[in-house]
């Protein structure tokens, strides 16, 4: 399976799937005027790769911004985590914040409380 590499742009975040090592990484600012057409790659990529007998994954995520658009889209690549988890796959979520941001702070312990997969936030040194 090929790896998913997608450059950061004005108001989207990089994004590197790695298939070998399992670890998707996502950061930057994510505010796309269409978040459910920018995502779609990586919700197909996602699906495919989850599906993979014995796979394993960690998601690691340090978006310091998400607009109501990709934070419904977040909600659907986590749902696909969770879904892994209860079928048994070995996922993990990382969400890595500023720690003087309290907005950041705060929505990932929201998408924390909505998921049972082990999700883990960090708060980075300054």
């Amino acid at each position: 399976m090929e790896d998913l590499h997608i450059q950061a742009g004005r108001s989207t975040p990089e994004i590197n799937f790695t298939a070998e090592s399992g670890q998707l990484l996502m950061s930057g600012e994510s505010y796309p005027e269409n978040s459910f057409e920018f995502y779609q790659p990586v919700m197909v990529w996602l699906k495919r790769y989850l599906a993979r007998p014995g796979c394993h994954a960690s998601l690691v995520i340090q978006l310091v911004y998400l607009n109501t658009g990709s934070t419904k889209v977040m909600m659907d690549i986590l749902d696909q985590f969770e879904d892994a988890h209860l079928n048994g796959r070995d996922v993990r979520v990382e969400w890595r914040c500023e720690p003087d941001n309290d907005r950041a702070v705060e929505t990932a312990e929201e998408f924390r409380e909505e998921v049972t997969l082990p999700f883990t936030i960090l708060e980075l040194e300054n």
